[in-house]
C-alpha cells in the first residue's frame, strides 16, 4: 500500500503525512505539483499548508496545477483521495467536494486541539463507529465551511458529513461547537461515492503516541485496509 503525497509550492505538512504513513507501516512518496503521472499509488493525499501563498483564495491556484487533472481522473475512477486543511480547500476549488471554506469566525488564525464526533457516513476513509469522539488538532485561517441549503440537505441525505466539531462529551453546543464558525459544525465531508474525503483537522499529527496521540491512525489505516480487501 503506497500513499502519494502531492507537494505544491507553499505546502508545509507533506513531511508530517509521510511520517504518519510510515509510522503505520505503509509506504509513501512525494508527487510534485507539476507531475502528470500518479500511477503506482493506491491513495492520494493533498496535505496542509499555504499552496501558492493562498493568493486569490485558498486552493484557487493549486486547483489548476498539472497534477490536479490526474487527481480528478483518479477520483472519478473511484480512487481514494484525501485533502487535509489546505488540501480540503483545494478539493472544493476543484469541485471534487461541494461548498467552500471561508475566513474563520473572528477573522483570526486558530491553532488548537479540537474534539470531533464521527458521523454515520459513506466515507471510505473512516471506519470508526458513529458517535466516536476524536481529539485532533486544527491549524488554519480559513476553516469556516459553508454551502447552500440545498447542498447541505443533499449531503445529509447521502451521508456525506463525516466529522462534526463537538463538545468533549460528544454533544454539540446550542450555539455551535465549531471554533471557526463552520456551518452545522462541519469539520469533514466526503463525496457521494465516499472515496474523496476533505477535513480541516490534521489527523497526521496524531498517529504517533510519542508526539501527541493516536486518534488519527484510523484515517490512514482504514483506506489501506479497504484497498487491500478489494485487491484480495
Amino acid at each position: 500500500m503506497r500513499f502519494g503525497v502531492v507537494v505544491f509550492p507553499g505546502s508545509n505538512c507533506e513531511q508530517d503525512v509521510v511520517h504518519a504513513v510510515e509510522v503505520l507501516g505503509f509506504e509513501a512518496g512525494y508527487i510534485w505539483h507539476g507531475d502528470t503521472d500518479i500511477s503506482g499509488y493506491g491513495a492520494i493525499v493533498l496535505p496542509g499548508g499555504f499552496s501558492y501563498g493562498d493568493y486569490i483564495r485558498c486552493g484557487a491556484v493549486a486547483r489548476f496545477s498539472p497534477v490536479m487533472a490526474e487527481v480528478v481522473r483518479f477520483a472519478e475512477r473511484g480512487g481514494p483521495v484525501i485533502g487535509i486543511c489546505n488540501g480540503f480547500q483545494i478539493l472544493t476549488e476543484a469541485h471534487l467536494l461541494p461548498g467552500a471554506l471561508l475566513r474563520n469566525r473572528g477573522l483570526k488564525f486558530i491553532c488548537r486541539e479540537t474534539t470531533l464526533r464521527v458521523e454515520e457516513s459513506a466515507c471510505q476513509w473512516m471506519d470508526a463507529e458513529a458517535g466516536t469522539v476524536l481529539r485532533i488538532p486544527i491549524n488554519h485561517n480559513e476553516g469556516n465551511y459553508i454551502c447552500d441549503p440545498a447542498a447541505l440537505e443533499r449531503m445529509q441525505s447521502a451521508g456525506q458529513i463525516v466529522l462534526r466539531y463537538c463538545e468533549p462529551d460528544g454533544s454539540r453546543a446550542p450555539g455551535g461547537s465549531a471554533p471557526n464558525g463552520a456551518l452545522d459544525d462541519i469539520a469533514g465531508i466526503c463525496n457521494e461515492g465516499g472515496n474523496v474525503f476533505g477535513l480541516m483537522p490534521h489527523p497526521e499529527r496524531v498517529v504517533d503516541p510519542v508526539v501527541g496521540g493516536t486518534d488519527g491512525q484510523g484515517v490512514f489505516e482504514s483506506i489501506a485496509r479497504r484497498i487491500q480487501e478489494v485487491a484480495g
